[in-house]
């Protein structure tokens, strides 16, 4: 079924050892890794590698295989037969198969033309498969799903908009939502084609060949034929025969989830990135590169700010230290880097003096390191650029938003299509076209306080006031148009930029937050987030601060 299939498995990246067989996504705090002690993929994450490639999954295919679970299809569904650029579309891998996690996921598949990927694809929004709702992108941008799953403390927020809280319950939704081509009300039937697909898959087809066998036999775990490479560990295993449907997809999210969490970038045995030209930088100047047992990853951040200033002599980065081989860019830190290093670390400075001198990122504030990222929301106001660009200037200020008791009285008319409500009009999840102008994406607005979403609703409470005073219909509004924060590892991998994917380069996200940083203190970023206030660059601190970005990039295959 799928053509040169050893071509996308080269591209998957392999790090974690058979020692971590026993790792599950909740207890990840005493992860060892070192990239390329051991090329074998515990065998949960090749299964699950194997589910992520499925074809069969989709609405597509169940509409066109005649009720054949083996069926090779007459056609593909046309929205596999391309991939979808900011500039000329290219060939797509999976041409003539139906939608899979890796077509809005890719790694090396374009790797001859625009590069490698960290499992996000080179679209604006991803295309989606073609329904009776009219839909054809996704509401936003596709995220790299490497460091996805890193450990936090706190709750975890999953999607731009916080929707889900668990891995697993992210993927289940994944598979029978639309970006599969389901439709709301037709959850129960994706269930069930799932189920059918692992139930009735004859292990003839290219996957099976290269991953061990029929589902049912490779799931069940038993049979002493199975290779050792994709024996499952006793609590991944299910007898397809004997679970029911929901059992069977509960079985294959947990497996696509074991896979997710091997998708990290590089780390040495001690759990340190090493990867980036930063990284280096930071072991080739005896800096730490993680914080302290005790220290939050902002206090590192600002200590490391600290030691950054008073580096006597600061010891850069060649090629003598490395190379690329994914990247067209010098493996380097040098002079300019280092400047944009300190202006990224530089905290809040709001002064009539440091607005006028510039660099302060106040960049720690949302991306501290290691991981460079808070794992929160914040309204950096790429909502209000993208509206406003489409509907004029101080559009997305006038925009009537309803209040929560207004939202309550008409749920279909303001909020995402679900299960229960099948014919919702998501109309703010939505992008905005010229056409409509009740089109917009309000993010975390969409998920909290809704009634369809409950998992996700004691955990934003803690992030959004940490007490019991604050009613949902008081912190509705500051919800509006935050989004989680992403982290900024491989960028050189993973753009266009935003969750609007309305930025090609980073100069270009540089130049966005110095704009909405100065509208935000002048009161004309809608709902903007208070750091931003904190934000003094100017032109001359574009260079090298996307110098600085660059050298977080690393190989990742």
């Amino acid at each position: 079924m799928i053509q040169n299939l050893a071509n996308f498995k080269a591209g998957i990246h392999r790090i974690f050892s058979l020692g971590m067989l026993l790792l599950t996504f909740l207890d990840l705090s005493g992860v060892n890794i070192a990239r390329g002690q051991d090329d074998t993929d515990p065998p949960e994450q090749s299964i699950g590698e194997r589910l992520f490639l499925e074809t069969r999954f989709a609405q597509f295919f169940f509409t066109n295989s005649d009720g054949n679970a083996n069926a090779t299809l007459p056609s593909g569904d046309p929205v596999m037969d391309t991939t979808v650029t900011t500039g000329q579309p290219l060939p797509g891998p999976f041409a003539g198969q139906s939608m899979n996690c890796r077509a809005c996921h890719l790694v090396d598949e374009h790797n001859g033309t625009l590069g490698n990927r960290t499992y996000n694809d080179f679209a604006r929004r991803s295309p989606i498969p073609a329904r009776e709702d009219g839909r054809t992108v996704t509401p936003r941008n596709s995220p790299p799903l490497v460091d996805a799953l890193l450990p936090r403390k706190g709750p975890t927020f999953l999607h731009f908009d916080g929707e889900f809280t668990a891995a697993k319950e992210l993927i289940k939704a994944t598979l029978t939502g639309r970006n599969y081509g389901w439709l709301p009300q037709e959850q129960k039937a994706a269930v069930a084609h799932i189920a059918r697909v692992i139930r009735e898959d004859d292990g003839a087809g290219p996957l099976a060949q290269e991953y061990g066998g029929s589902y049912r036999v490779i799931l069940a775990g038993t049979d002493p034929g199975i290779p050792d490479e994709f024996r499952l560990p006793r609590k991944y295993r299910v007898n397809v025969a004997r679970a029911n449907d929901k059992e069977i997809l509960d079985k294959v999210a947990a497996l696509i989830q074991a896979y997710m969490e091997g998708l990290v970038f590089s780390q040495d045995d001690q759990g340190e990135f090493n990867g980036s030209p930063y990284d280096v930088f930071l072991q080739k100047n005896g800096l730490p590169r993680k914080p302290g047992k005790h220290e939050t990853p902002e206090e590192y951040g600002r200590r490391m700010f600290g030691l950054i200033q008073n580096l006597p002599s600061p010891q850069f980065v060649t090629d003598a230290d490395g190379a690329f081989t994914t990247q067209h860019q010098p493996f380097q830190f040098g002079p300019t880097e280092l400047q944009g290093l300190k202006i990224f670390l530089t905290p809040s400075n709001a002064s009539p003096a440091a607005l006028q001198a510039g660099g302060v990122g106040n960049c720690i504030a949302c991306h501290a390191p290691p991981a460079f990222t808070d794992f929160r929301f914040h309204n950096t106001g790429a909502t209000q650029e993208e509206y406003d660009s489409i509907h004029g200037a101080g559009a997305f200020a006038l925009l009537q938003v309803p209040t929560l008791a207004e939202r309550r009285k008409n749920h279909d008319a303001y909020l995402p299509p679900t299960a229960r409500h099948p014919n919702a009009t998501g109309r703010f999840r939505a992008p905005p076209t010229a056409e409509d102008a009740s089109l917009v994406d309000l993010g975390l607005w969409n998920v909290f306080a809704n009634p369809d979403m409950p998992r996700s609703q004691h955990a934003l409470r803690q992030v959004l006031a940490n007490d019991e005073a604050h009613s949902q219909a008081a912190l509705l509004p500051l919800t509006l148009a935050r989004f989680k924060t992403p982290a900024v590892r491989d960028l050189g991998q993973s753009g266009p930029y935003l969750h609007t994917g309305r930025m090609d380069t980073l100069e270009d996200v540089i130049e966005f937050y110095r704009r909405f940083s100065d509208l935000t203190r002048a009161g004309q970023n809608r709902n903007g987030d208070a750091e931003l206030n904190g934000i003094a660059l100017t032109e001359s601190d574009v260079a090298p601060l996307a110098a600085f970005l660059r050298a977080l990039d690393e190989d990742y295959e």
